[in-house]
């Protein structure tokens, strides 16, 4: 997976401008914009920065199917435990 496109395809998921963006990660736009202008992939703390601006972990956002994560993180400290169990068992 491409990290640039990643990164478009989470922000036109949410409608999201790159100034958006980079309001949400705390980023400056001129940065950001780089980014894509030259095709650069961006260094761990700005994709760090990036994540924390989609509310999501660098696990999240390299996992291809993230609905089994999605769920995860629906879970209280109870249910993840009866889980991690039952996959044990399993």
């Amino acid at each position: 997976m491409d990290i640039l496109t990643r990164i478009k395809q989470l922000r036109d998921e949410r409608g999201w401008s790159n100034y958006k963006l980079a309001k949400e990660a705390d980023i400056s736009e001129g940065s950001l914009n780089n980014l894509f202008r030259l095709n650069n992939q961006p260094t761990i703390p700005t994709l760090e920065a990036l994540c924390k601006g989609f509310d999501m972990s660098l696990s999240q956002f390299f996992a291809e199917g993230k609905e089994m994560l999605d769920i995860w993180a629906t879970l209280d400290k109870e249910q993840k435990a009866a889980l991690l169990e039952l996959l044990k068992k399993m």
